[in-house]
């Protein structure tokens, strides 16, 4: 009994300690963890960036250091971590290769919740397809196009390609081409046009109204008409000057020219 005491004794003099250490180095490594968890949560909030985007990358924060702290746990008891740190290595490796286009999509996912290039209720032209945006996720983007249909968008797809945010400034310019015929007035055709554009109340004063002679085309005189107004009144104005402008050359008897082509028969 006395010899196996004193194996006993000599078995937690050489290791004792090192259980220790590894202990405290688990615990310590734990409760830094958890710190450095809330901490990237309390920033990531700070940054009104999205709930489920915070969690998730807290979590695998979180879980990153976990795993090194229990290696390092087990490598100071003396076991040999290195070929279970080529394991895990191969697994990710093996894992990011088989989840590529999910992970390049949550890559794009978090570059759109960053830098915000757009948000919900933006009407858009992202990723090939155009409509308001209705969420926003960590992979995909869901758009509601203007007959109702709703688009999912793979995130890389939307962030590889131009993004165009129609609601992202307060004001647009509503851009028109009216063309007549080379036998109507130029003068006064750029009167009467400047004089539909400053009876609309919606359009703005400032950047003022514009009528210019765009070009001479093959049938007809070609007048661009630009308007600046707010964003949300861009349709409205849109519409209701085509519809305007219309009506004001039928009353002017101001034509608009049909595509012609003179055709010159040889007798002979």
């Amino acid at each position: 009994m006395e010899g196996i005491w004193e194996q006993i004794k000599d078995i937690v003099t050489m290791y004792g300690l090192n259980i220790l250490a590894a202990l405290a180095i688990f615990v310590i490594g734990k409760f830094i963890a958890g710190i450095i968890r809330k901490l990237i949560r309390k920033i990531m909030r700070k940054r009104e960036l999205d709930e489920t985007l915070t969690g998730f990358i807290s979590s695998i924060v979180y879980a990153g250091i976990i795993a090194f702290v229990v290696i390092a746990a087990l490598s100071k008891l003396g076991i040999q971590t290195a070929s279970f740190v080529a394991i895990l290595g191969a697994a990710g490796l093996a894992i990011g290769l088989a989840l590529q286009g999910s992970l390049s999509n949550f890559a794009a996912g978090v570059l759109i919740i960053i830098f915000k290039p757009f948000k919900g209720g933006d009407y858009v032209n992202a990723g090939g397809c155009e409509g308001s945006i209705n969420t926003v996720g960590i992979f995909t983007t869901s758009i509601q196009t203007v007959d109702n249909k709703l688009v999912i968008v793979p995130n890389s797809k939307i962030m590889s390609d131009t993004i165009t945010n129609y609601s992202a400034l307060e004001t647009r310019r509503v851009d028109i081409v009216a063309g007549v015929s080379y036998d109507d007035d130029v003068d006064m055709v750029k009167d009467l046009l400047l004089k539909l554009l400053v009876e609309d109340e919606r359009i703005l004063t400032d950047p003022a109204p514009f009528v210019g002679l765009l070009e001479m085309a093959d049938s007809s005189v070609n007048f661009t008409v630009r308007a600046w107004v707010k964003n949300e009144d861009y349709w409205n104005v849109f519409f209701h000057t085509n519809e305007r402008i219309k009506k004001t050359f039928d009353a002017e008897n101001i034509t608009i020219p049909y595509p012609q082509l003179d055709v010159h028969m040889d007798k002979d």
